[in-house]
């Protein structure tokens, strides 16, 4: 089957090569370089790259406007497969493809459509994460399902950590997606259950509030992990939180009160302490939390605290 494959992220990477042993790909559309690293340096996107490796032409655009729909759909494709491109693919591009556009979406639809499913879906604290493809429609993530994978989520995985699990998961179930349309016996079938939206993540999403509980500081920390990242602040400097973990058998700590230990350094929740593994100051490389919290040289029998979350409210005035 001759098909057009949009997706731009590292997880978009394995179902791109899945299918390109599979399929021939007419062409790979990805968004422009970016610009990345401490220099700023243009570079392109992990599925630019692994077309090229494949030697699949690529086309790079920011949207998919008149032009970039006249050069797709003069490749005459019979499928259009999505992954986490970062645009919306809209009338008459959505139509030109004899069978439209598939996209495998990293959650378990309807639930957390939108851009940041897997990260809100562990901010909130869901058990189970999943992948399904989906025959693409004008409305948001609304079209129905070609299939659907369940994925139990470890206590401790990180957003990072469960899509590069998933991605594998799904380039699997896309493969077997694109091969039933491809000789007739898909069935898709319509979505069941209540839509949540999973809405693109901010800076101030990775602000840890130590005056929640223990269970939902872990889980905005996993959710936010490695992008937008974590952070805190500490007389008002900021502090990112490069790792986490459970304390096991902490005595309780006032919230984000901090306590040296072996291996790390204790901070108080709403309930129990959390272990701050690696920690990275402003304008500083990332380093072990012990290491961090000596470097502050705490006086004996003094109080170290990280500044709590500002409230809404708070958040609203500073603006």
């Amino acid at each position: 089957m001759r098909l057009v494959f949009a997706g731009t992220p590292a997880a978009a990477v394995p179902t791109l090569r899945r299918l390109a042993g599979e399929h021939e790909i007419v062409a790979v559309v990805t968004r422009p370089d970016a610009p990345l690293g401490r220099k700023r340096i243009l570079t392109p996107s992990p599925v630019a790259q692994e077309a090229e490796a494949l030697g699949i032409p690529v086309i790079k655009a920011a949207r998919l406007d008149e032009e970039a729909t006249g050069r797709i759909t003069a490749l005459r494709p019979e499928l259009g497969v999505i992954v986490a491109y970062g645009g919306l693919v809209r009338e008459p591009l959505l139509s030109a493809p004899e069978h439209g556009w598939i996209n495998l979406h990293f959650s378990l639809l309807p639930a957390w459509r939108g851009a940041a499913p897997v990260q809100r879906a562990l901010i909130a604290g869901d058990a189970e994460l999943g992948a399904t493809v989906f025959q693409l429609v004008p409305a948001l993530d609304a079209g129905d399902v070609h299939g659907m994978r369940v994925y139990p989520v470890a206590e401790d995985a990180t957003a990072d950590d469960a899509l590069a699990s998933l991605a594998v998961d799904g380039a699997q179930l896309t493969a077997e997606a694109v091969a039933a349309i491809a000789d007739g016996t898909a069935r898709p079938v319509p979505q069941q259950g209540d839509a949540t939206h999973a809405a693109k993540l901010g800076l101030d999403d990775g602000r840890l509030d130590w005056t929640a509980s223990a269970d939902a500081v872990f889980a905005r920390y996993r959710g936010v992990t490695s992008e937008p990242g974590a952070h805190t602040a500490i007389d008002g400097a900021a502090l990112k939180v490069r790792e986490l973990a459970r304390a096991e058998d902490a005595d309780p700590l006032p919230p984000g009160v901090l306590r040296g230990i072996k291996g790390g350094v204790l901070v108080g929740t709403g309930t129990v302490p959390l272990l701050l593994v690696r920690v990275q100051p402003a304008g500083k490389p990332a380093m072990a939390a012990a290491d961090w919290f000596r470097g502050l040289r705490v006086a004996d029998g003094a109080t170290v605290r990280l500044d709590a979350a500002a409230s809404s409210s708070e958040r609203n005035e500073a603006r």
